[in-house]
């Protein structure tokens, strides 16, 4: 049987197509996780519901599963790449998702999170095209663009979605915000399934993806090790971030300005010095200190719920640092690792694998860190995350190792040339 290929993909073009889609997943997450928190904090909902909303990334952390069948469909044995497709249907569920939940508002918890863990399972399958898709298109020579796609674009959406979003509503109420939202996303969509309908062709594919082949590499479990470690010390108490601000005297439009601000300016700067420093210093170094400048901020929200009152203008710069800034730096070195160990015949199923650690751990953090909060107090709970991460540096080191400086990078693509794919590293 004859064999056919896919024709030539514009790296620039694929980094444009992938890009849109991350910022629209974000916007999703925006609104569940930063947007929805502090309104719901706003009408006088306690912690422990807010913290309920973790629940939503269990789509996310499960999306392992059905990755494999995902996979198999996008990539046929003989036939066109079918990302296009998966990405229309699971655009579609989500703007209707949203749509609705505009039209229901946010007082009923329950519905509420009912359509955005509908909306979620449908952005989490999208997501797994999507990553496949940047996988197999970019060489490791362009690993940075897509790394910089993924992290920059995730910053852009939060900006919408976690302080655009805010500003709406606080202007023009919930159903007016959310029904904008999901029209935005819509329209982020397009750019790729535009790209992939005009330069995907027929191509044979020998490879099978599938859970089994990913497990059996190295790279993967060591991969899922610092997903786990990383995500509970660097991402789960921030889920109380905009209720601590909220409870710290800032208004629902002031919040919004502060995540929009920080996610549009000094999220997307972020991440795009940090994949200029990734060559410089390598992922351990930036993941270890990512992890220490984090410690230092949520030591000082620790100080301020239990000891000292900080001012409000050294408040509002650390949480931007803390959320965005530092955030950005660390999650584009860690995101560098998760693509350099996907293979490139089954990419959805290797970096899902991955990101469903990072779900799973933000969920169950989420939820436990309400419960802390609210029960704790801020003190505490800032400071016990503060210790946790000080004492996931060690534990990160070991993991991620010493291959990512810039002569590692250019020895390990020359072995890479001479090696099977499943047995690059």
């Amino acid at each position: 049987m004859a064999t056919f290929s896919e024709g030539a993909r514009s790296p620039a073009a694929v980094v444009a197509a992938v890009g849109g889609l991350y910022v629209a997943q974000s916007v999703i997450g925006g609104i569940t996780w930063t947007g929805l928190p502090a309104v719901m904090r706003d009408q006088g909902l306690p912690l422990d519901s807010v913290g309920l909303l973790s629940l939503i990334a269990l789509p996310w952390a499960l999306k392992f599963l059905w990755a494999p069948l995902v996979e198999r469909f996008r990539l046929p044995p003989v036939g066109r790449n079918r990302s296009g497709l998966i990405v229309a249907i699971g655009g579609a569920i989500c703007v209707a998702g949203l749509s609705l939940v505009g039209a229901i508002g946010p007082a009923a918890l329950g519905t509420v999170l009912a359509c955005l863990t509908v909306v979620a399972f449908a952005a989490a399958t999208v997501d797994i095209a999507c990553d496949g898709y940047a996988v197999e298109s970019l060489n490791r020579a362009q690993h940075g663009w897509g790394n910089a796609a993924q992290v920059g674009g995730a910053y852009l959406g939060s900006a919408i979605g976690g302080g655009l979003f805010l500003l709406l509503v606080a202007a023009y109420g919930w159903p007016p915000a959310t029904w904008s939202m999901a029209a935005l996303i819509a329209l982020l969509g397009l750019p790729f399934i535009l790209h992939v309908r005009s330069r995907t062709t027929a191509e044979k594919r020998p490879h099978v993806p599938s859970l089994a082949a990913a497990l059996r590499r190295p790279e993967i479990r060591r991969g899922l090790a610092a997903a786990a470690i990383y995500v509970l010390a660097q991402k789960a108490a921030l889920m109380m971030l905009g209720p601590f601000l909220i409870d710290a005297g800032l208004g629902l439009a002031e919040l919004g300005l502060v995540n929009g601000a920080g996610s549009l300016i000094v999220g997307f700067a972020a991440a795009l010095a940090g994949g200029a420093l990734v060559r410089v210093f390598g992922a351990r170094a930036m993941l270890v200190g990512a992890l220490l400048l984090q410690a230092a901020a949520l030591f000082l929200f620790a100080a301020h719920g239990s000891i000292v009152k900080i001012p409000s203008p050294i408040l509002v710069a650390v949480a931007i640092a803390s959320s965005s800034g530092i955030m950005a730096l660390g999650f584009v070195a860690l995101y560098a690792q998760f693509m350099h160990w996907s293979d490139p015949r089954q990419g959805g199923v290797d970096f899902t694998l991955f990101q469903s650690m990072d779900a799973l751990i933000s969920m169950i953090g989420g939820v436990l860190a309400g419960y802390a909060a609210e029960y704790l107090g801020y003190g505490i709970f800032f400071g016990g995350a503060g210790v946790i991460a000080l004492a996931a540096v060690p534990a990160i080191a070991f993991v991620v190792g010493r291959t990512t400086a810039p002569q590692a990078i250019e020895q390990q693509r020359r072995r890479d040339e001479r090696l099977p794919i499943g047995e690059r590293g």
